[in-house]
């Protein structure tokens, strides 16, 4: 089987605008959370979120290309860029049917939505913008990516909510294993912060407040916590297969050695055990790596009750005695719930961890709570040589996704 492995990778949200902006500021336990800019939200009950500071489109775009880009389409194409010259990679046109997109999504074009029925229900407009649904498609992000490098071959876009990402990458690792294609730009992209998806997120019930401190709000696995906190963003990684990417001379980061994907088929918002442990055991399987050869694992981690607990209780069935001395974190603790970007962002996370040995905090830790005691490398960074790193993503309707990187041998 083709081996796949990273040689680019883009980082764009609330913790930073490249790739080591992001990574230094998680290492540092640097949060992005913050009070809504993007609107007056003074008439909502939860005023924060992992929102992406100063971002102002046309330092990026040309303004007659912005009216076919809604912002999570933006964020895509910047992440993009910054993945492909990481990678070096200049792709000749004999080469491009063999150039892949996959880009997942959670909530596809929310702005582009959230404008259209502002101007159609509180304006009474008769018209709206005429490239509307393009904007608003999910597949936008991986139509633009394509266009904008010449990308011809295997192209998609993935929406399984927060797990959107993670498999959008596995699905890209699997078409370059099966030998569809040589290079895949992968990943996700979500901007959920608008004025009506932040009310939907309301009615759920799982937002932490922030109240008194928004930089603190979002707590992973610590007993004081009270929820998520939405972040917007986006995760772009080139993945390639191993001898082409050796052919070109390119800098190999880390070998994604394996994918796993499950279904709860249980609930739409209450997560098992049993469809995660499935997932991780499935990442293990196809790498061929043992339970106990794992040193870090990215988890999950939203800060709400019920998925911390549920992710510890199902480490502990994975990797038995193990668990207690893998190193665990969660970065959503400070770039927030990216929603359907969140599996690509925590990749270019654990990668890079791999990479430097240094593993990222679990921040605003405070309170050990006695059914998450595992692990969580609270509050400080932590250096420790990493060989196998496994990330986890566990959406809502109970679909799953786990990446395994290690170090290629």
């Amino acid at each position: 089987m083709r081996k796949v492995v990273v040689t680019g990778m883009g980082a764009f949200c609330s913790t930073g605008k490249s790739r080591e902006a992001f990574f230094s500021n998680l290492i540092a336990g640097r949060s992005g959370v913050r009070r809504i800019t993007q609107f007056d939200p003074s008439s909502l009950s939860i005023q924060i979120a992992a929102e992406i500071p100063d971002y102002r489109p046309t330092d990026y775009f040309d303004p007659k290309r912005l009216d076919l880009l809604d912002r999570f389409s933006q964020l895509a194409l910047i992440a993009a860029r910054e993945a492909v010259q990481s990678a070096g990679l200049e792709v000749a046109e004999a080469e491009r049917p063999r150039f892949g997109v996959v880009i997942g999504t959670g909530m596809g074009g929310a702005s582009t939505f959230d404008v259209g029925y502002y101007n159609l229900y509180a304006k009474q407009a008769t018209r709206l913008h005429p490239f509307t649904i393009p904007k608003i498609m999910h597949n936008a992000a991986t139509s633009q990516i394509c266009m904008e490098y010449g990308a011809e071959g295997p192209a998609l876009s993935t929406a399984t909510a927060c797990s959107s990402s993670g498999h959008a990458l596995g699905e890209a690792y699997h078409l370059i294993q099966l030998g569809l294609a040589d290079i895949m730009l992968a990943g996700g992209a979500d901007a959920p912060i608008t004025y009506g998806m932040m009310r939907c997120w309301e009615s759920v019930r799982v937002l932490a407040s922030g109240n008194g401190n928004p930089v603190t709000a979002c707590r992973p696995f610590s007993a004081d916590r009270e929820g998520l906190v939405i972040g917007e963003g986006a995760g772009i990684l080139v993945l390639e297969e191993l001898e082409h990417a050796k052919r070109r001379g390119a800098k190999i980061y880390a070998e994604l050695a394996g994918f796993g994907l499950s279904s709860d088929a249980s609930h739409m918002t209450q997560p098992t055990v049993a469809g995660p442990v499935r997932a991780i055991r499935m990442a293990l399987e196809q790498a061929q790596v043992a339970p106990d050869e794992v040193d870090y694992i990215n988890a999950h981690g939203t800060g709400t009750r019920l998925n911390d607990v549920t992710e510890t209780k199902v480490l502990k069935e994975v990797f038995g005695e193990h668990a207690r001395r893998l190193a665990i974190s969660s970065t959503k603790s400070m770039h927030g719930h990216t929603m359907g970007a969140t599996g690509a962002i925590e990749l270019v996370a654990t990668v890079m961890a791999l990479e430097r040995g240094i593993i990222p905090p679990t921040a605003n830790y405070t309170k050990p709570d006695p059914e998450c005691d595992l692990d969580y490398v609270p509050n400080q960074a932590r250096e420790r040589p990493i060989r196998v790193a496994v990330s986890n993503s566990f959406a809502f309707g109970g679909l799953n996704a786990v990446l395994l990187v290690r170090k290629l041998s």
